[in-house]
């Protein structure tokens, strides 16, 4: 028996706070090594939203290998409270909602919990949608169709069909879960390698991809202003020969529009408002862009790596908190530490590097790209230019295992585990995940898609400060010691004077989530709001020790 682990020693399976989905997992059964839990993060890791991360800063001014190092760096800071609140999953075996009774109080963990599992299933709806569109994207591959634009039945059909087989790796329990994760994360890697590949092969060398990110950081229409004139900058995409890819632009919101010969030189304008450029060669037309006004003074550079780090730190904020949901079924603590150490910073660190370097490479293989408005950053864009179906399908396929290994992984433990802690007699981790499951389609994704990321990222942001509390909790106040039949008992230490609420960790959730919120509201404090998942986790990781030492 492992000496680092704590087995359960007195029965209260009766209490209406057991079942057997939220009880330790015995020693026994901690079948999980450091290479499955790597293996897990890979999963979660490779997904769209790491695939772009690098391109929105790119886009705002950073060169790729600045953004490589923020995206390094920021999954290296967020893996220490990871692997921190790990450790008590793996000790005591048991979950976030479990854990979270310690500090929160058996009635106030509700609110840590199932906010972090509605988060997830609002995140759930939104994968399933996308991997439901990979299943249409094959049908129409297959059939030969060019597909729908907007909604259609067949996305529906698709959607529902990843619906199901997401709900089966639900119905079939964790060890589906681990064979699932397992088995796709060398697929996933080595679909990674292949692009890689691609695009070296098809761009003649690496320096020459990599030399593309340059005109990646410059929008096709800018306005500035010099001596109160206003000027218009155009740019447009090079070859690898050096060639300009368009030879002719319009300003299509004029009244007489008309294409006229590129110009780099900046082009004096009257009306700022509502101006539209569009650009072409010979047949090949680009998007319509709106030329926005750019300042001469874009801020501090060191704050705008600042900001982009609080970002890509809050990435995993979700996952930070529920950890303990996964490493409770790890054998020791070296497995859960090396695990998540491989999987997580390394696997962020390649897919963005992936992300970077194809949409480089697509930038000069394909010809119908004019502008950098235009460059295929997600996945679905790029393997849209391809006509070859066998390709197409293929591409697919890796892109519905990469959504389904990320939905299972991050998007389905945490929230069953929370709803089940809600009811733990009656609501199992099959019904949690049922649960999670129905919630997704009720947020209808298909509408949501666009606005829905902005706010669960935000939104997620926000529990900086329940990670802060937990960790204070486990390691400044418990010292890793936790009474684990308390956890279970309705009337326990940890019931706080039966009342189910620690004050003291009510206090400094709503003074934390306050203090990062402040600064939408008041521009003076506005860099609050900005690190708002450092303001959170710091002010309530202090306040909460402080308020508990007092006891």
């Amino acid at each position: 028996m492992n000496k680092d682990i704590v087995e359960l020693q007195e029965d209260v399976s009766n209490s209406s706070l057991y079942s057997e989905d939220l009880a330790p997992v015995p020693s026994s059964q901690r079948t999980w090594s450091k290479w499955h839990l790597a293996a897990i993060w890979i999963g979660m890791a490779v997904c769209i939203p790491t695939y772009l991360l690098a391109s929105y800063m790119i886009k705002t001014g950073l060169n790729w290998y600045e953004a490589l190092i923020i995206i390094g760096l920021a999954n290296l800071i967020i893996t220490i409270p990871m692997v921190l609140n790990g450790h008590a999953g793996v000790k005591y075996g048991i979950p976030f909602p479990v854990i979270g009774r310690a500090a929160f109080g058996t009635k106030g963990v509700h609110l840590a919990s199932v906010t972090r599992g509605i988060i997830a299933c609002g995140w759930f709806g939104v994968q399933t949608w996308i991997g439901g569109l990979a299943i249409y994207a094959i049908f129409n591959a297959i059939t030969g169709s060019t597909g729908e634009l907007g909604l259609s039945i067949g996305k529906f059909v698709g959607f529902g069909i990843f619906w199901i087989i997401n709900m089966y790796f639900i119905w079939k329990g964790t060890e589906s879960i681990k064979w699932l994760e397992t088995y796709s994360a060398p697929i996933l890697v080595i679909m990674g390698i292949v692009l890689i590949y691609w695009s070296y092969a098809k761009a003649d060398g690496f320096s020459i991809v990599l030399d593309q990110s340059v005109q990646l950081e410059k929008t096709a229409a800018t306005i500035t202003e010099k001596e109160d004139t206003f000027y218009l900058n155009l740019n447009v995409l090079k070859s690898k020969e050096g060639q300009l890819k368009a030879t002719e632009y319009a300003i299509v919101s004029e009244e007489n529009t008309s294409w006229k010969p590129f110009t780099s030189e900046p082009i004096q304008i009257k009306n700022t408002k509502n101006i539209q450029v569009q650009f072409r060669n010979n047949d090949v037309l680009s998007s319509v862009v709106s030329a926005n006004i750019v300042s001469n003074n874009s801020g501090s550079k060191l704050w705008r790596y600042l900001l982009w780090l609080t970002a890509m730190v809050g990435f995993w904020a979700t996952m930070s908190i529920s950890i303990a949901d996964i490493t409770r079924y790890a054998a020791t603590q070296k497995d859960q530490i090396a695990g998540q150490f491989i999987g997580l910073p390394a696997t962020m660190m390649l897919y963005s590097f992936v992300g970077i370097f194809v949409t480089c490479a697509a930038i000069i293989n394909f010809k119908d790209i004019l502008i950098a408005d235009d460059a295929p950053w997600d996945p679905v864009s790029l393997i849209a230019k391809f006509k070859n179906p066998v390709v197409v399908i293929v591409a697919q396929v890796f892109m519905i295992i990469a959504t389904l290994s990320t939905n299972i992984a991050a998007n389905v433990i945490a929230p069953s585990n929370a709803f089940s802690n809600l009811w733990p007699k009656k609501i199992s981790f099959k019904t949690g995940g049922t649960l999670t499951g129905i919630i997704g389609i009720l947020i209808m994704p298909w509408w949501l898609l666009n606005e829905i990321s902005g706010f669960l990222i935000f939104v997620s942001g926000l529990l900086g400060p329940v990670l802060g509390i937990l960790i204070a909790d486990y390691y400044l106040v418990r010292k890793k010691k936790l009474e684990l039949a308390e956890l279970y008992k309705e009337e326990g230490i940890y019931s706080y004077n039966k009342t189910g609420f620690n004050k003291a960790a009510m206090i400094a959730l709503f003074v934390g989530v306050f203090a990062a919120l402040i600064g939408f509201w008041v521009p003076a404090l506005s860099f609050l709001y900005s690190l708002s998942w450092f303001t959170g986790f710091f002010i309530s990781f202090v306040l909460y020790y402080l308020l508990m030492k007092k006891k």
